[in-house]
């Protein structure tokens, strides 16, 4: 990987919506190269998608959100990546990482209500014959995501007066 490319990958993750005129002043190379060095990163996969952090708090919107600890029979000659892959195929699957620790995976999830998440967890990952357990955290409030604060950090600047 090009220092270019590291440089870009740097920018974007910041803030995907810099203009490509503004990236090309910041890293000091031609607008052309940005572009096609970024269209590069795309064709390799390196770049997966753009996608906006979202405060959903903030909306009308009711979903669940939990994170599920997974323990897990590896596979043969497949180990924990044939297990992994029939997990994320779940569309109430937003991310699933291979764990160090106590348990496996670890498994993100969304859904619309309390009953869907439970049904999710109960009748469809609880069921598959690799899965030896789960415990399941529900996110009951996001502070910070993706390196974006949440909440309004309203300070006090006036000067302390004191009698």
């Amino acid at each position: 990987m090009t220092r270019l490319e590291e440089k870009l990958l740097d920018i974007l993750q910041e803030d995907c919506r810099i203009p490509l005129e503004k990236i090309a002043v910041m890293t000091g190379v031609t607008l052309s190269e940005v572009a096609e060095t970024i269209d590069g990163l795309e064709k390799q996969h390196v770049i997966l998608r753009y996608a906006p952090t979202i405060n959903w708090d903030r909306t009308e919107k009711e979903r669940v959100e939990a994170m599920i600890e997974v323990r897990v029979t590896p596979q043969r000659d497949m180990g924990f990546d044939a297990v992994a892959r029939r997990i994320y195929r779940f569309d109430e699957v937003k991310s699933v990482y291979l764990m160090s620790g106590s348990y496996d995976l670890l498994v993100l999830v969304e859904a619309p209500t309390l009953k869907n998440l439970a049904f999710f967890v109960s009748q469809k990952l609880s069921t598959l014959e690799m899965v030896t357990g789960t415990a399941t955290s529900f996110v009951l409030k996001r502070y910070k995501e993706d390196g974006v604060i949440f909440e309004d950090e309203k300070q006090d600047h006036r000067l302390v007066v004191s009698p």
